[in-house]
């Protein structure tokens, strides 16, 4: 999906030849279009909506450069454009590193001097949702029904195949079987001369 802006009152975004229409009012305090999958360019007439205070466009594929015109937004509180393929500068601003997470090509103030990887946003690892817990639980399961046939099938199936192995697995149930018939027999039998005598 890639997002277009018409107007400064409408952005339209297209997926697979279907038109989304998302209305923007210009009293608007807070636009988000996080996790949509939408792409391409972000329209500079977005940045220029002076009323927004929120802005949230995290977990999309996004490109290109951020607009220097977002530091005009006197009245924006949170900015979020993590987890998108922007690049270049980042312009001046006063929004912290964490608006700005998971972009590797960007660079700029806010993500200097970041003492581990985990902190800094450029090495910061992308959100994924449910994407691996899905591919985990599947591979799970196969890996369990495939276990469970190579057992199954290996020792049965060579039971069943091979007559001498199961004229042997036969004759060791029998003994195994005959023991512990003998053994229980001997066990009532010494329990039974106790409680009687």
């Amino acid at each position: 999906m890639w997002m277009h802006c018409l107007l400064i009152r409408q952005l339209s975004c297209f997926q697979k030849g279907q038109d989304y229409m998302y209305e923007v009012r210009p009293d608007r305090r807070t636009i988000d279009l996080s996790v949509n999958s939408l792409s391409g360019k972000v329209s500079m007439e977005l940045f220029r909506l002076v009323q927004v205070q929120t802005l949230n466009l995290s977990h999309n594929h996004f490109t290109g450069t951020i607009p220097k015109t977002i530091g005009g937004m006197k009245n924006m509180e949170s900015l979020d454009l993590s987890n998108n393929k922007f690049c270049g500068e980042i312009p001046r601003s006063i929004f912290n590193a964490s608006s700005y997470i998971a972009n590797p090509e960007l660079c700029g103030t806010p993500l200097k001097n970041y003492t581990t990887e985990e902190e800094n946003p450029k090495t910061a690892k992308p959100y994924t949702e449910n994407e691996d817990d899905d591919s985990a639980k599947e591979s799970l399961y196969l890996g369990m029904g495939v276990g469970f046939a190579v057992g199954f099938w290996g020792i049965f199936g060579s039971l069943f195949l091979i007559t001498k192995w199961r004229h042997a697995y036969y004759r060791f149930i029998d003994r195994v079987g005959d023991k512990l018939y003998v053994t229980s027999i001997v066990k009532l039998n010494n329990f039974d001369r106790l409680w009687s005598g």
